[in-house]
């Protein structure tokens, strides 16, 4: 290993520009922001309904640690689902927009579902809190954006 490893400190002595020019190109590459993703604008009846589903969610913590029963997790999937219900009623967004929301609540909505069908299938909360922080990324919202940690 040491012989190998001679004439590699001898190449990099040589040539050291050149490993410096190589080692900062990949950490400007590696530092290079992606495009944003547009922010789209929302209306009074998404932003009520999207926190109040933030809430719901929330609380759906103290069910994974087993700080309430299936019976109030099932209430906050009902929750949930009236929400969705709620926004996708009342929500009036640009064709692109609300296509971007629907990518959105469907999960939602199938999660919260799920959680009634069968309280006991704890994996459908996280994909919730995913779909929110999405929402966060996705949607102009400063209030839902800068509660909870920024999710």
């Amino acid at each position: 290993m040491r012989n190998l490893l001679l004439p590699l400190a001898l190449l990099c002595a040589a040539f050291p520009a050149f490993a410096h020019d190589d080692h900062a190109r990949d950490a400007t590459t590696a530092a290079a922001p992606e495009a944003a993703a547009p922010r789209w604008a929302t209306d009074a009846p998404l932003r009520a309904g999207m926190r109040g589903i933030r809430v719901a969610v929330d609380a759906l913590g103290h069910y994974e640690h087993g700080h309430m029963g299936p019976e109030q997790a099932t209430v906050l999937a009902n929750e949930i689902e009236g929400h969705v219900q709620s926004i996708i009623t009342n929500c009036k967004l640009a064709p692109e927009a609300d296509a971007a929301l629907h990518a959105i609540i469907v999960p939602l909505l199938q999660n919260a579902r799920a959680l009634k069908a069968d309280p006991t299938k704890l994996q459908v909360i996280p994909p919730m809190r995913e779909a929110l922080a999405d929402y966060a990324r996705r949607f102009e919202d400063p209030e839902f954006a800068n509660a909870n940690g920024g999710r």
